[in-house]
């Protein structure tokens, strides 16, 4: 019986790993702006086709709110690369920072490539096809990171595919020690109870902004206590509109709407 077990582990090794299975990707376009679907209605993401590198979406305008706090960051990074919008948009925004996004689906970068006007690699941008649980798992991304995205969705669009408290602290060492984590998450859902509750675990301070119409909830996660200062935040949210256009005030006015809560 050992030996027949050894045997049945040894052929068991020997078999190239599976390769995960993927949803197709699909597009759809509507009044100028291109959308990104994995096979179903659900949106995974969207670009306005004259203006390919600003974040369409409320949600991903919502997932930059650690420009309040950070204004010159060295290092972005996203997990979920979507339709490339917030790897595009800090690419352009801060010019002398490092971007890296971390795709595990390979159709999708190159949808993203070929449609969604994402830049190719150089210097400053890494696009890795890889599992994001890899990537935060890896040590040598441990305090490199200071804003770290977490958009990653299935098919279904209904709760992020990795939700455990263990991965959301490998999220939070991946980052400096200034850093901030936003994540989408789905309010109606209940998958949202369960990654409050996990990023609560492994972050030092938590804060939601308010849903928006589609269900989206942006978390922000500190990975230490920071004291709000909404009229530092209004002045810092006042600077990022005339910058960039991005409605930052309205993310001190859900802020400080979550702090009466």
């Amino acid at each position: 019986m050992l030996i027949k077990r050894k045997s049945i582990e040894k052929e068991e090794s020997s078999r190239p790993a599976r390769k995960p299975k993927f949803a197709p990707v699909t597009l759809s376009e509507q009044d100028g702006v291109r959308y990104l679907h994995f096979g179903t209605e659900w949106v995974q993401g969207a670009m306005r086709i004259r203006k390919p590198n600003w974040p369409e979406l409320e949600y991903a305008q919502q997932m930059m709110a650690a420009m309040l706090w950070q204004e010159q960051p060295r290092h972005l990074a996203q997990l979920g690369l979507g339709t490339a919008t917030l790897t595009k948009f800090s690419y352009t925004t801060f010019p002398d920072a490092t971007i890296t996004a971390v795709e595990l689906n390979p159709s999708v970068i190159a949808i993203c490539e070929s449609m969604f006007k994402l830049p190719p690699n150089d210097a400053r941008l890494r696009v890795l096809e890889m599992d994001a649980l890899d990537f935060v798992n890896d040590e040598a991304n441990a305090g490199t990171i200071d804003a770290l995205q977490v958009d990653l969705y299935d098919a279904t669009a209904r709760g992020p595919v990795l939700d455990s408290a263990e991965f959301y602290q490998a999220c939070n060492r991946c980052l400096t020690d200034d850093g901030i984590m936003t994540v989408n998450l789905f309010g109606d859902h209940p998958s949202y109870a369960r990654n409050i509750k996990a990023i609560k675990f492994a972050f030092a301070q938590v804060i939601c902004l308010p849903e928006v119409h589609d269900g989206n909830v942006v978390a922000i996660a500190f990975k230490r206590q920071r004291a709000i200062d909404l009229e530092a935040l209004t002045a810092r949210a006042a600077q990022i509109l005339a910058d960039t256009k991005l409605p930052a005030k309205s993310w001190v006015k859900g802020i400080a709407a979550s702090l009466t809560k």
